[in-house]
């Protein structure tokens, strides 16, 4: 299993949602003709290439606005209480934005006035997050009677081997009505001498604790149950901290017992579950992802539009620095440890790497001269709005690096994968204070600096960020 791989069903879910962002707006056209309008229905609204250029335009708008939103991960893990709130303000926010730069300068010389903006607004919402809701409700409905007939189920594997584990696993495979859970197997925290697992002659020993990381890769593991002993409490840190690398994929869960070693870690206990309890992973609230990509995407557009001259000068004195490309790209890992291709502007000679993977320093002479004074600047990473853009990166995050370089610092120190929980960024507090590390033992510390970013991540820490990355552009201290 990749790491990465597409959520299940997220592809008809946001499929859904265009051609109910397209029903919508149909509505709404009809609505307004003859609500706000006070004109009698006529098919040859239909045939104006306004109208039709609209009905493409404006369910991707809708799709943007859930993507900021958030909204598209595994159907079958999704609450529909929690969507239907995501609904509400996803609805409200698309609503606004298509109001005032759709509706409200087609309204303007509307003799309706004022009383024609809330009708056409007030329409647009109702319309919208009705047929929305009602699509959402009843695809996610669907997910869940799949779930409770046994139709659809996670890969489980159970860690540890608590007494009470038994009486859990009895309860959750003599259901009549199915949790979604296929216990695969069971993984030991340590060997005991002539004590067998509870769960030994049911089901099949996996590992231990010590390749856990290796086995939920293996058997593509989507759901992990902790069945803890106190005397195997110790290991608790070290467990979380390997699941920690897969919490886009992997839910994790503990037995009621642990709930005193867990507290102030967990989530009220699932509905769908027999008790067990939800530990937290996502440490970052949705408010704050959704506002801190707001930022991101517009940003990067406005850099990428209003910078256009600046990309040009800077491509132009590439090409005549040296041969070769103008872009460099090279690939990257990023959030929840998915590769990407990162762009730059090319600030070194051809075939800088021709030995394999090297690290730059101040004194590099595979820089060309134009190279040096871009690295300075930071000009070389002002392709990266691109990426930004995309998706792929932040404007504020830790830099991305390579997996060879990865592979080596995680040697040192194995908190490097917790960087892969948020968007890598253009700028970061480490870079602001490394800039370019030249060798691992940098690495590892400007990893540090970006450990207590992601720990404590707000928008004014990004705000403060930003400030001080466009004071070392200002005064070409980088490096």
């Amino acid at each position: 299993m990749k790491s990465w791989r597409l959520p299940q069903g997220v592809l008809f879910y946001a499929f859904c949602d265009y051609l109910t962002a397209a029903l919508s707006w149909f509505v709404f056209v009809i609505f307004r003709r003859i609500i706000i309008e006070g004109r009698p229905f006529s098919t040859s609204i239909f045939q104006d290439d306004n109208f039709l250029y609209s009905m493409l335009v404006v369910p991707g708008i809708w799709l943007m606005v859930y993507i900021i939103f958030d909204s598209y991960r595994n159907v079958y893990r999704m609450s529909r209480l929690t969507e239907f709130a995501r609904t509400i303000f996803a609805s409200l926010a698309g609503g606004l934005l298509l109001f005032f730069t759709i509706l409200l300068d087609d309204l303007v010389n509307y003799l309706g006035g004022y009383h024609a903006y809330y009708l056409a607004f007030g329409g647009l919402l109702t319309i919208h997050f009705s047929l929305t809701v009602f699509s959402r409700m009843l695809l996610l409905s669907i997910a869940n009677q799949r779930i409770r007939s046994g139709k659809v189920a996670f890969n489980t594997i159970i860690v540890g081997r608590h007494p009470k584990i038994e009486g859990i696993y009895s309860e959750i495979i003599n259901r009549e009505h199915r949790l979604g859970y296929d216990i695969i197997g069971y993984v030991l925290t340590k060997k005991k001498k002539n004590l067998l697992h509870p769960l030994a002659e049911k089901l099949p020993e996996l590992g231990n604790v010590d390749n856990l990381n290796e086995l939920v890769l293996k058997h593509q593991v989507e759901e992990v149950i902790l069945a803890l002993e106190k005397s195997e409490h110790t290991k608790l840190k070290k467990i979380i901290g390997i699941l920690d690398r897969h919490s886009h994929t992997v839910l994790v869960r503990a037995i009621p017992q642990m709930r005193e070693v867990l507290l102030g870690k967990v989530n009220m206990p699932n509905v769908r579950g027999v008790g067990l309890l939800e530990i937290k992973t996502h440490f970052i609230p949705l408010w704050l992802r959704v506002v801190k990509r707001s930022m991101d995407v517009i940003a990067s557009f406005l850099v990428l539009l209003l910078c256009s001259p600046l990309y040009l000068f800077v491509a132009i004195r590439v090409r005549l620095s040296s041969e070769g490309p103008i872009f460099y790209k090279q690939e990257r890992i990023g959030r929840y440890g998915k590769p990407f291709m990162i762009y730059k502007f090319r600030s070194m000679y051809l075939d800088a790497e021709k030995g394999g993977p090297q690290l730059s320093s101040d004194t590099d002479d595979r820089c060309t001269p134009w190279g040096r004074v871009m690295r300075k600047y930071r000009l070389d990473e002002i392709p990266q709005f691109w990426n930004v853009l995309k998706g792929d990166m932040s404007l504020v995050g830790p830099r991305p690096e390579r997996q060879f370089f990865i592979d080596q610092i995680a040697q040192k120190d194995p908190r490097v994968h917790k960087l892969h929980k948020v968007r890598p960024g253009i700028t970061s507090w480490g870079q602001v204070q490394y800039g370019y590390a030249s060798n691992v033992e940098e690495m590892i510390e400007r990893l540090k600096l970006d450990l207590i970013y992601i720990e404590n991540l707000t928008l004014s820490l990004d705000i403060k960020i930003m400030i001080h990355t466009v004071l070392v552009i200002l005064k070409g201290s980088g490096k």
